[in-house]
């Protein structure tokens, strides 16, 4: 399965389907493997797994640190980090 295909399932929310495709590609290696681990990280967050999304981010920015990994990882850390007071303090 190729890149593109990978972003299409993962842009229709298929998740599970985006993570099965994109493993072959990161288990390769080379070039896409940076991508596929971006992709399969968005698939994870689709599915509430942050753990292993925020683990495919990082090992994407491992790999190419400019790439949309980057800026994936720094939002998920935001929404991970959120605080709302008045959630606590009824």
């Amino acid at each position: 399965m190729t890149i593109e295909e990978i972003r299409e399932l993962v842009a229709q929310s298929r998740s599970q389907e985006a993570v099965e495709a994109a493993t072959p590609l990161v288990a390769a290696g080379g070039r896409q493997a940076a991508m596929a681990l971006y992709l399969r990280g968005n698939a994870y967050r689709q599915l509430g797994d942050w753990r292993h999304a925020m683990n495919d981010y990082l090992a994407a920015i491992d790999l190419d640190p400019d790439g949309p990994a980057s800026l994936a990882y720094r939002q998920a850390q935001e929404v991970l980090n959120f605080y709302d007071h008045d959630l606590y303090n009824p």
